[in-house]
């Protein structure tokens, strides 16, 4: 299978320019799939029906902290966290603030669909690691509690 870099481009680009965190594309039953995270890292997935061959090029991307992983709440799906129930509304924690297991911390909208994302555990917040409106991948980290 001949991979065509041109449209790995393209779709890349439009990635930017349109502000998604994801695209894919059919053609002569090869499927591009083209994503990215919201630290920047592209990810390019290549499959084409039948026998399913595979090309795909990723990265992880790493803290700039390093810190007790067991003391991260990880966002539990795709979508857009929003730190406030409404626009111009009290967020529902900041720094330094003291919250419970089971409190709302952010909200998750996806398919239009606002999923409110719960603490996992008691203790003051450290960090906030997500910017109100940002894109999340499944499993980021949104929120530092000690």
């Amino acid at each position: 299978m001949k991979i065509d870099k041109k449209i790995i481009k393209e779709l890349s680009d439009y990635l930017n320019e349109f502000n998604l965190t994801e695209i894919e594309y059919s053609e002569n039953n090869i499927k591009y799939k083209v994503s990215k995270s919201n630290k920047g890292v592209i990810d390019e997935q290549i499959t084409s029906t039948g026998n399913q061959p595979r090309f795909s090029s990723s990265s992880s991307p790493i803290s700039a902290d390093n810190i007790n992983k067991a003391n991260i709440v990880k966002s539990p799906m795709v979508g857009t966290a929003y730190l406030a129930p409404e626009p111009g509304a009290k967020p529902f924690v900041i720094v330094g603030a003291n919250i419970k297991k089971g409190q709302t911390i952010v909200i998750i909208e996806a398919m239009k669909t606002m999923n409110h994302v719960p603490s996992t555990k008691d203790g003051v917040v450290k960090k906030i690691l997500v910017t109100d409106g940002e894109a999340v991948e499944f499993d980021q980290d949104l929120i530092l509690v000690e």
